[in-house]
């Protein structure tokens, strides 16, 4: 299902997540109305906006959690969503072991090491060897700041540790985007730090990123694009410079007054 490109399109002006008039419901509530967004390789691209606001749903419809009941949805080549269509079982397969997914409840195997964690998906799904798995585990554990705990068993971490190695295991299975849904707000407030450090580091290489979350530092300092949802619709997108100094949206406003505290 992916398309070609265009003969003599530069790859990079493709967007890597492609999404067009997405629309959810459940029961009688619209969470998503009508929905566009782009995401092009290499950008950090973050979510914000208040509570309910449909950010997670949108972020659940980009690797086949959720299913929309009209729109697009296309990553990395491939059409996801079409009219309310859906991918097979094994496309949506094929289809997530390119889009990494980090959520805020962690999602690790309690009876698994922190390395057998990471190497699950790899041997399974991406036919590494062991050894192979291993390695490349090991070299995430460094890059998160966690090469000491590839033999600690999850319950014995903190829930930054966790968290970091929720994203090594995401990044284990060298996926082309990362989708990170409020990978902080389940953490006490001085582990925040350590986990978005991990992201700035990722956003540093490259690493194209959908980011939904309430972390307004992080979303100026580190997102080339900055879209606000409110009421299922994106209201507004911007450079963060724009949108947290000059926003056009009067709901815009009141949401940055109410989060942080200014207008």
């Amino acid at each position: 299902m992916t398309e070609p490109l265009p003969e003599g399109c530069d790859p990079a002006a493709r967007p890597i997540v492609h999404v067009h008039g997405l629309c959810k419901s459940f029961g009688d509530q619209r969470v998503l109305d009508g929905v566009d967004l782009d995401v092009l390789p290499s950008q950090v691209v973050v979510l914000i906006g208040p509570s309910g606001s449909g950010k997670s749903t949108l972020l659940r419809c980009c690797n086949g959690l959720e299913r929309p009941e009209s729109g697009t949805v296309e990553v990395c080549g491939r059409l996801l969503v079409q009219d309310g269509r859906m991918l097979d079982e094994s496309g949506l397969n094929a289809l997530r072991a390119e889009v990494g997914m980090v959520f805020q409840s962690f999602n690790l195997f309690a009876h698994l090491s922190v390395l057998d964690n990471i190497t699950l998906g790899p041997r399974k799904l991406r036919g590494l060897t062991r050894r192979d798995a291993e390695e490349r585990a090991r070299a995430l554990l460094a890059k998160v700041g966690l090469e000491h705990k590839a033999a600690a068993m999850p319950a014995s971490l903190s829930g930054g540790q966790k968290q970091r190695v929720a994203i090594a295991r995401a990044l284990a299975m060298a996926p082309r985007v990362l989708l990170f849904d409020e990978p902080t707000s389940a953490l006490d407030p001085e582990l925040v730090g350590e986990v978005l450090q991990v992201m700035k580091l990722l956003a540093s290489e490259g690493m194209t990123m959908l980011v939904v979350t309430h972390e307004m530092g992080f979303a100026r300092e580190v997102g080339d694009v900055v879209a606000v949802m409110d009421g299922g619709k994106i209201i507004e997108t911007g450079a963060p410079a724009s949108i947290f100094t000059r926003p056009t949206q009067e709901r815009t406003r009141a949401f940055l007054q109410a989060v942080l505290g200014r207008t």
